[in-house]
């Protein structure tokens, strides 16, 4: 019963990873950079701005993240990859983060976003102070007017 189980983890975090690891054989519909700050005791907490990139025209967006075992404070800025957009309001929502990443004095991350609109973002950040998260994360998109 238990390897049944091991199995039907491994199949579920597979075909859950598969869309994210397909959208680079598609080319991406846009790009989005970005730049923000995060605190985390236990329970972490990231804020900031951004602008999506698509068909040449600026939009500007506003994200809030939360991940699990996060300790440490950062200032961070990043870029990134979007796929499988076809209208830029698809860049708003909720996204899965699947990565692992840290800064201590200057690091980075790279992780792979998908929200429930299936578009996927392949981000790299840099970030400056020092954070360790041990555990899986969300982030949240809106587009803003400004």
């Amino acid at each position: 019963m238990r390897g049944l189980k091991s199995k039907f983890a491994l199949v579920a975090l597979m075909l859950a990873a598969a869309p994210m690891a397909v959208a680079q054989d598609r080319g991406p519909s846009g790009t989005v950079a970005f730049s923000g700050s995060a605190i985390g005791v236990g329970i972490g907490y990231s804020w900031g701005n951004g602008t999506l990139d698509f068909h040449g025209e600026k939009y500007p967006f506003r994200i809030d993240g939360v991940s699990l075992v996060d300790v440490g404070a950062t200032s961070f800025d990043g870029a990134g990859d979007v796929y499988h957009m076809t209208d830029p309001q698809q860049l708003a929502g909720t996204y899965v983060a699947a990565g692992v990443g840290g800064a201590l004095a200057r690091g980075g991350s790279v992780v792979a976003l998908q929200n429930q609109n299936g578009v996927v973002i392949h981000i790299r950040t840099n970030e400056e102070g020092l954070r360790f998260i041990f555990a899986g994360s969300g982030v949240s998109i809106r587009l803003t007017n400004t």
